[in-house]
């Protein structure tokens, strides 16, 4: 029996390969941590735990999921075990598929995850009551990454004050992106190419550069802006890191060239690739710099080891670029956010905003 054309899966991780999930004619489903869901995931996982899997396990035991075909969710980190183990408790009858993922793109990366990627397609077909071919692989891919593409350019537009809602705005519908279908998502990017762009003033905000791993919600960016800062660019997985394009051609099996196309993706802070130690510190130095920001905000969750541990590089790439670090520590709530803003409102200030 074939799958309804709306049923939904859930995941967690911006690694998630999503065209998988859309060729077997499901919705990729990202459960972000947002909402107002009471605080009941400590009656699963010990309360020193990620805030990010914390407010999704918090969703998932109120009710506040939509009932869902089955659960993606990747070995990023530690936490997602945790959060592995603690939803199939809270959902028993949910199912759930846990993939290993590699913290290199070495050949015998791409190998062992393009296996683990057929044991997803296994059991998204079966999910589904559908075939996934290499051909339909190849269109989902197509359009994720026309998808990708017109996101990046909305991005262009509201760093250059030219979107209408700004960087809000941007954020409302980089989530949506990820918890409808793609077809609705680009139809969405369409009609709003068409709408003309609405001139901003620019000077009167401090343009700053986003750093850090979960940051969803209109809240965080109504918050930024109101302390002076304008968002010309970033490096959050739920940002310019959750939907990027692949490459998906010639000869060389789909497969392999998606396992080797989503291990190539712009890291964070848990990839680790030997020979560029200080990859990270480089990346967020480079693309501050390009975007012409006076300074980084790095928004970390606490009790984030990966994230954390890798902050001493960031800070040290940064003071050589002349580049002024803010670390914010967030537990995915607007109770701390709204902590912040004094911090935020002084960084701004010390960069002469």
């Amino acid at each position: 029996m074939q799958a309804d054309e709306n049923e939904r899966v859930g995941f967690t991780c911006a690694y998630t390969p999503v065209a998988l999930i859309d060729a077997a004619g499901l919705v990729p489903f990202r459960v972000l941590p947002v909402g107002d869901a009471p605080d009941r995931a400590g009656s699963l996982l010990h309360d020193n735990m990620c805030p990010h899997i914390k407010r999704v396990l918090d969703r998932v035991l109120a009710g506040d999921v939509p009932d869902l075909a089955g659960v993606v969710l990747m070995d990023s980190c530690d936490a997602m075990r945790r959060l592995a183990d603690a939803w199939g408790a809270a959902r028993p009858a949910e199912r759930v598929v846990f993939l290993d993922l590699p913290v290199n793109c070495d050949d015998r990366s791409v190998a062992y995850f393009r296996k683990e990627l057929d044991r997803l397609v296994g059991q998204l077909c079966e999910w589904s009551g559908r075939q996934v071919t290499a051909d339909v692989v190849t269109r989902s891919v197509e359009r994720y990454n026309d998808l990708a593409s017109r996101l990046a350019l909305l991005a262009e537009r509201a760093a250059d004050g030219a979107l209408p809602g700004g960087r809000k705005a941007l954020q409302e519908i980089l989530d949506r992106s990820v918890t409808q279908p793609v077809a609705e998502s680009l139809a969405e990017l369409k009609r709003i190419d068409d709408e003309p762009d609405v001139p901003q003033d620019t000077d009167a905000r401090t343009p700053v550069f986003l750093f850090g791993n979960v940051l969803p919600g209109p809240e965080p960016f109504e918050l930024l802006e109101a302390c002076g800062c304008r968002v010309v660019g970033d490096d959050v997985c739920t940002g310019s890191r959750q939907l990027v394009p692949m490459t998906i051609k010639g000869t060389e099996d789909v497969m392999t060239q998606l396992a080797r196309a989503v291990l190539s993706r712009p890291p964070c802070a848990r990839t680790v690739d030997a020979s560029q130690p200080g990859q990270l510190a480089e990346q967020v130095r480079a693309r501050a710099k390009a975007c012409g920001a006076k300074g980084v905000v790095a928004h970390v969750m606490k009790f984030c080891d990966p994230y954390l541990a890798r902050l001493p590089a960031v800070r040290e790439s940064l003071q050589e670029a002349g580049l002024p670090l803010l670390v914010l520590e967030g537990d995915c709530t607007l109770r701390s956010l709204g902590q912040q803003r004094t911090r935020v409102e002084a960084f701004v200030e010390m960069l002469g905003g």
